[in-house]
């Protein structure tokens, strides 16, 4: 609709100007000649010789400018606004020349001007202006027309070729933002709407992702403490049983166990770098499920603690049991010894101190124990993938609390820090 409106007013001024070029050229008509009116001029001339004046010709009817000469070329009048220059101009000016006698005697000469140039050059000058002013007109509506077009068709349509490149790259969060008015309204609508539907599509895929690795990195630590709880009961087994068939048996378990634990592992991996979207739901509870968690690592009665004060604690009890798993699990592998668990309550934590009484670790390690992947030199061909600390400083932040290590001189120490409700 706009267009349309445009190229009418473009019409309109071709025609406006066309118009006005005909009416100047109409309204300089080159003035017919009076013979009348110049016969009554050339008697009054001759009459009045010698002393012609302005006077002279008040109630001439003649339009034209005109001089009068002597015969020897003298300009004795001439009408305002006419210049005469000599003979020769006139001539070249195509003016017409009429003789003034005296007595069968001519004694001068009226030259009435020709202003056919200068009707001419002034309407050229005229036709130049006007037509300079159509162009002009035209220019200024042909740049309006381009920034128009710049604003209504080329700027949306690289701003709908830059949004395409953002989908094209993954990069959802970039709305389309357009005038509803713009032709290009409802297209850029349905490409907003696209962007939209598919970044709720992939949020979609990325929470069923998210909630896969999450089951599985669960799960597959979860399988490693039972899977550790029976090769320990089999390397107990192996220490107590005597007959051949029942070793074979016992190894058998403890073999598969290994393998499984192997397997398991390998699943944790693939999934870790998904471990920060694991959930935990922090409850109050009471400081004696502690109790229940400790008998659940306490294989062979190689754990002695002292009676847990009676508070409430803030705690996921299943990530808590897993902390502890990990915890008590390294002290059985890395030290052999018995595990003491000290409680108490200090600055608004329940301080657990698990204590074993192994070789420890050397000094420099300490600050490394809680990165991920690393195991410290004193591993001795152990199995392990160094990330029970790392997992057990996660959850232990994650509930508010605190863990930390430290060397004794009799062996190793692991402080607990769970917050007070």
């Amino acid at each position: 609709m706009k267009i349309k409106l445009l190229i009418c007013m473009i019409l309109v001024i071709f025609a406006i100007g066309i118009t006005f070029s005909i009416i100047i050229i109409n309204n300089k008509d080159i003035s017919e000649v009076d013979l009348v009116a110049i016969n009554d001029v050339v008697k009054t001339v001759e009459k009045n010789w010698g002393q012609v004046s302005e006077e002279t010709f008040y109630n001439s009817d003649i339009k034209q400018p005109f001089s009068i000469i002597d015969h020897l070329g003298n300009v004795i009048y001439q009408t305002p606004g006419n210049h005469f220059k000599n003979i020769y101009d006139a001539i070249e000016n195509r003016d017409t020349f009429i003789d003034l006698k005296q007595n069968n005697k001519i004694v001068g000469k009226i030259i009435i001007r020709n202003n056919e140039q200068e009707l001419m050059d002034q309407m050229k000058r005229e036709l130049v202006i006007s037509v300079s002013f159509i162009f002009g007109l035209l220019a200024i509506f042909s740049m309006l027309y381009l920034y128009y077009i710049n604003r209504t068709l080329l700027k949306p349509f690289q701003q709908l070729q830059y949004f395409a490149v953002n989908v094209a790259r993954g990069n959802l969060e970039m709305p389309l933002k357009m005038d509803k008015n713009n032709y290009f309204g409802a297209f850029t609508e349905s490409f907003d709407l696209l962007r939209d539907e598919l970044d709720a599509s992939r949020q979609r895929e990325y929470e069923s992702n998210r909630s896969k690795k999450e089951l599985v990195a669960t799960l597959s630590h979860d399988i490693k403490t039972p899977v550790a709880s029976i090769k320990a009961v089999s390397e107990l087994m192996l220490m107590q049983v005597k007959d051949d068939k029942a070793i074979k048996q016992v190894n058998t378990i403890y073999s598969k166990a290994d393998q499984i634990d192997l397997l398991v592992t390998d699943m944790f991996h693939a999934t870790l770098e998904e471990l920060q979207q694991l959930k935990l739901t922090v409850s109050e509870e009471s400081s004696e499920v502690l109790v229940d968690m400790f008998e659940n690592v306490n294989y062979d009665h190689q754990i002695v603690y002292d009676s847990i004060p009676q508070c409430i604690i803030l705690t996921d009890p299943l990530r808590m049991q897993q902390v502890l798993d990990n915890i008590i699990s390294n002290s059985y592998k890395y030290a052999g010894t018995k595990v003491t668990i000290k409680s108490g309550i200090k600055q608004g934590y329940l301080e657990l101190h698990i204590i074993d009484y192994g070789s420890g670790i050397e000094e420099e390690e300490l600050p490394l124990l809680f990165n991920k992947y690393y195991r410290g030199k004193n591993v001795g061909g152990k199995n392990g993938s160094g990330l029970g600390l790392y997992i057990s400083k996660y959850f232990m932040e994650n509930m508010y609390g605190q863990i930390s290590c430290y060397n004794r001189e009799d062996g190793f120490t692991v402080v607990l820090k769970i917050m007070l409700a």
